[in-house]
């Protein structure tokens, strides 16, 4: 069974996700609702903030299985949920390819935590919303 990201993590991604009721195109023209679900979302939908909840705990699913298919070390809650986040953003594949990971999976904790702070580029430029969510996702990493 898949584990399950913890309530810090949730409030983590919903406070830097956002969560918009009304379909909406995202910055690549896809249409895009909740806190960030495309999945069968068209243009003209809406949905109840219960609804929101359960597309993003949909959605997680993938994040939440990524992390655990790679990483081959133990994890605390608080760590597992800032993982499960960074991925849920940049992408299982991605976040499996990163010295994040090969340095978390070489039992360096420290040093992995220090590289959230790398994934804060969009086209080679440092986005201040993405810093900011590095961030806390490096400091949930780092708390117990």
């Amino acid at each position: 069974m898949t584990r399950q990201i913890n309530q810090a993590g949730l409030d983590l991604i919903k406070s830097s996700e956002g969560c918009k009721l009304e379909a909406y195109l995202d910055g690549g023209g896809v249409p895009t609702i909740g806190y960030g679900s495309t999945k069968g979302i068209k243009m003209g939908d809406v949905i109840t903030q219960s609804q929101a909840e359960v597309l993003l705990i949909r959605d997680l699913q993938h994040a939440c299985v990524g992390v655990e298919s790679v990483v081959d070390v133990d994890l605390s809650d608080n760590q597992y949920a800032a993982l499960v986040c960074l991925t849920f953003n940049i992408g299982v594949a991605a976040f499996s390819k990163s010295t994040l990971l090969r340095l978390l999976n070489e039992g360096k904790y420290g040093e992995a935590k220090d590289q959230f702070i790398r994934w804060d580029k969009d086209n080679g430029k440092t986005i201040p919303g993405l810093h900011a969510r590095r961030e806390r996702e490096a400091e949930l990493f780092g708390s117990t």
